[in-house]
């Protein structure tokens, strides 16, 4: 669903569920419509409570506000996980709904609520990415076997299953993110194989721009953007932005992926 936040919606009718719905995928309708629709009785919404994870929103965008719909049925109670505080909701909804005479209860499984959207919630509060740490380690603590001279690609430490668990987490995410050693020495393709899902954009350090260009990640196949300090023309899938290595790096990093809507 990214960039929009994961969320779900069931409405009760005298304690029964009488309509359920959630948000698929971006563009399309959101939980709360959804839910509405899924009611064989509309009826019945006059009398219900619908509940939802996250503030419904309250602003056009690639759909109507779903504030307007919950009013325009009538539904006399809502109840919301969590407050939307991204800025163009952040209270809006909770407050167009009180307005329009709906009984509203927010922070009911707060914590779980937030913890569902945690990329949403760091991306929009913290105006970062939200970051994952993902290495590999044996069982006596080393992330690597001794490598014979001249050895090129990546000397296996893990199994075939843990290798599908990785590309089901790369599926699952925007971005991934090595430096240049690993870029160098490992030669990933870092895209999506053994998983069915969309390949996450490829995000290289390196400073010097001194990588060898029959590098996987220089097969312009995949979205990739190389941090340098050099001001390099970008290519098809292949852009180079330049930073200051004198300065802090990763916040400049965080900065730039924030700006192009990479929420992790």
């Amino acid at each position: 669903t990214a960039p929009n936040p994961l969320v779900g919606s069931v409405i009760v009718h005298k304690g029964r569920i009488i309509g359920e719905g959630y948000h698929r995928k971006f563009g399309d309708s959101h939980a709360e419509v959804n839910a509405i629709r899924s009611v064989t009785n509309p009826e019945l919404l006059k009398e219900s409570t619908l509940y939802v994870n996250l503030e419904p929103c309250v602003h056009h965008g690639k759909t109507p506000p779903c504030t307007d719909l919950i009013t325009s049925h009538k539904i006399p109670k809502v109840v919301i996980g969590s407050m939307d505080t991204s800025a163009k909701v952040r209270g809006k909804g909770i407050e167009k709904l009180k307005k329009e005479g709906c009984s509203v209860k927010l922070g009911v499984l707060e914590d779980s609520c937030r913890d569902l959207n945690r990329r949403f919630f760091t991306y929009h509060e913290k105006k970062r990415p939200y970051i994952i740490l993902k290495w590999a380690e044996s069982e006596d603590g080393f992330i690597d076997k001794i490598r014979k001279k001249n050895f090129k690609g990546t000397n296996w430490i893990t199994s075939p299953l843990t290798r599908s668990l990785v590309h089901k987490w790369r599926a699952e995410e925007p971005g991934i993110l090595v430096g240049s050693n690993t870029a160098r020495i490992d030669n990933p393709m870092l895209n999506v194989r053994d998983w069915i899902g969309e390949n996450p954009v490829r995000i290289i350090i390196n400073k010097t721009s001194d990588l060898p260009k029959d590098l996987y990640v220089f097969n312009q196949r995949i979205s990739t953007i190389l941090f340098t300090e050099k001001e390099i023309k970008a290519r098809q899938n292949l852009e180079f932005v330049k930073i200051n290595f004198n300065g802090d790096v990763i916040n400049q990093i965080m900065e730039e992926l924030y700006i192009r809507e990479v929420q992790s």
